[in-house]
């Protein structure tokens, strides 16, 4: 299994108390930890507005951190979970990503997908379209860039997109392109898109729900003809790793309590109502080794550890990079 982390940059409210000029050296602090270590990747999302409700605390804007990450870390891979495909024309994001490419020597993942969160959405202009056509244009975004990175150029008269000879040059370092990690788990529309374009997928990483998601990744697979074995499956965990059960819940605590202030004592509970049911990745070392591993044997080969404490308390990082990364690298 392989792992990556998120690193923290206010969406989920996980920079709270931390001044606004602080908060770089802060997230570029846990980015060379990540660097430094056993990880593979660290990820950011691709967001404007906090969650679990918008508040006027930070979020930093994704492709800006990639750009940052790339130049100050110098091997972890840099990803993002996920960019919302509709936020920028794919043409330019193609750029973006390209020059982000060369800044970091070749270590970029493309994560995308056909974006959710309507609050944001209208708050900055975007309208708010259906499903269909919110993953019409996944479909055709993926299409241009995948042209753009393997030709240098791209041409689409689509539905939601037109581009004509967009030139994308210099062409990423990476030789075929960026890896394309199409995140979520439509059954119908997104698994298809993933089965045609993806390197990567990113879904629901509970056993039962990863299994179905599987079987229908590989029956399109089938229908549009590519290999379902290239394709790695991804799944996120909202994780605490403690030495006891109660020391895990204790963190809870800490975090429910840290988050009241801003978003109001109901959303907090609600925050960590999955840490509270055991829905989360919480427990011990070898309690979170045994529940991925599980997963592990269905197929699942990356691990993506969300720790909401991490810019305030690095333990939960440190014994999940100390003895659960061994136990399943």
């Amino acid at each position: 299994m392989r792992f990556g982390l998120f690193i923290p940059q206010g969406w989920r409210h996980d920079l709270v108390d931390i001044e606004p000029e602080d908060q770089w050296s802060k997230m570029r602090e846990l980015a060379l930890a990540a660097d430094a270590g056993p990880w593979e990747s660290l990820w950011v999302y691709d967001h404007f507005h906090t969650r679990p409700i918008p508040t006027d605390e930070a979020t930093h804007e994704a492709w800006s951190l990639m750009s940052a990450f790339g130049a100050v870390t110098s091997r972890i891979r840099l990803g993002q979970m996920c960019t919302c495909v509709s936020y920028r024309n794919p043409a330019y994001l193609a750029k973006v990503a390209a020059t982000v490419d060369i800044i970091s020597g070749g270590r970029v993942e493309m994560g995308i997908g056909g974006g959710w969160y309507e609050h944001e959405w209208r708050a900055y202009g975007y309208g708010f379209p259906d499903v269909p056509e919110r993953l019409g244009r996944l479909r055709e975004g993926v299409d241009i860039m995948k042209q753009a990175w393997t030709t240098g150029t791209a041409t689409l008269d689509g539905r939601y997109f037109q581009v004509d000879g967009a030139i994308v040059r210099p062409l990423p370092l990476q030789e075929g392109g960026i890896p394309i990690w199409v995140a979520g788990g439509g059954e119908k529309v997104t698994l298809k898109i993933a089965a045609q374009y993806a390197d990567y997928t990113n879904f629901d990483g509970s056993p039962e729900v990863f299994t179905r998601k599987s079987e229908l990744l590989k029956a399109h697979c089938e229908t549009v003809g590519t290999d379902f074995d290239h394709i790695v499956r991804s799944s996120d965990f909202n994780t605490i790793v403690a030495a006891t059960e109660v020391e895990a819940q204790r963190k809870v605590d800490a975090i429910e309590s840290r988050l009241a202030p801003y978003i109001g004592d109901a959303e907090a509970a609600k925050y960590v109502a999955d840490f509270r049911d055991g829905t989360a990745l919480i427990g011990t070392p070898q309690q979170v080794i045994d529940r991925l591993a599980a997963v592990g044997e269905l197929g699942m080969g990356y691990s993506i550890q969300y720790f909401p404490d991490v810019a305030y308390d690095t333990e939960s990082r440190d014994l999940f990079a100390a003895e659960v990364i061994p136990a399943l690298s």
